[in-house]
């Protein structure tokens, strides 16, 4: 006896859930995206400060010295040697953590962060480099302020927007999904 073939009923489009974006594997719990997107941004950022100094002589333990600066001022920090180098990465990887985070708990929130990343990354950045270079380091830092460098401060605006703002930006849209 034969049985007819069953069609199946078209299937509807519909939202993306985030967890099929990353098929066949279990999404990654929201705080290791996150710190994995701290590392990745902290990273790229640190290797552009690195690159940008070594031209002039910087030894890369001096860059993220540099970071440790803002807490416990230049000298200390210099004096430090590698301890030194140590708490301001780990400094650094946290502030980009928590930038991550910020804007991964908005983009939850607001469509716009998720529709058009590139625009709202690179936005983002460019708040972030605003914050911390215009703001919280003159304002804060245990460090006396250096003189104002325009090269290197456009070159800092640009590594904030296309290297912590938009792939910011890309994770979060990556983690929930376009907006539907």
């Amino acid at each position: 006896m034969k049985t007819a073939p069953m069609k199946a009923a078209p299937m509807k489009a519909g939202p993306v859930l985030p967890s099929a974006r990353f098929a066949g594997h279990a999404r990654p719990a929201a705080w290791a995206w996150i710190v994995v997107g701290g590392l990745a941004v902290g990273s790229a950022d640190l290797l552009f400060a690195m690159a940008w100094w070594a031209q002039s002589g910087t030894p890369p333990v001096r860059i993220v010295q540099s970071i440790w600066a803002w807490i416990v001022g230049r000298e200390a920090a210099f004096a430090g040697g590698m301890a030194s180098a140590a708490a301001g990465a780990v400094l650094y990887y946290t502030l980009m953590s928590a930038i991550v985070a910020i804007y991964h708990l908005a983009a939850r929130d607001y469509r716009a962060l998720r529709d058009r990343p590139l625009l709202a990354g690179a936005l983002y950045g460019a708040a972030w480099f605003v914050l911390l270079h215009v703001v919280i380091v003159p304002l804060f830092s245990a460090a006396p302020p250096r003189r104002f460098l325009p090269d290197w401060n456009l070159a800092c605006l640009l590594a904030h927007m296309v290297l912590i703002g938009i792939p910011t930006a890309w994770m979060a849209r990556r983690w929930y999904g376009p907006a539907p």
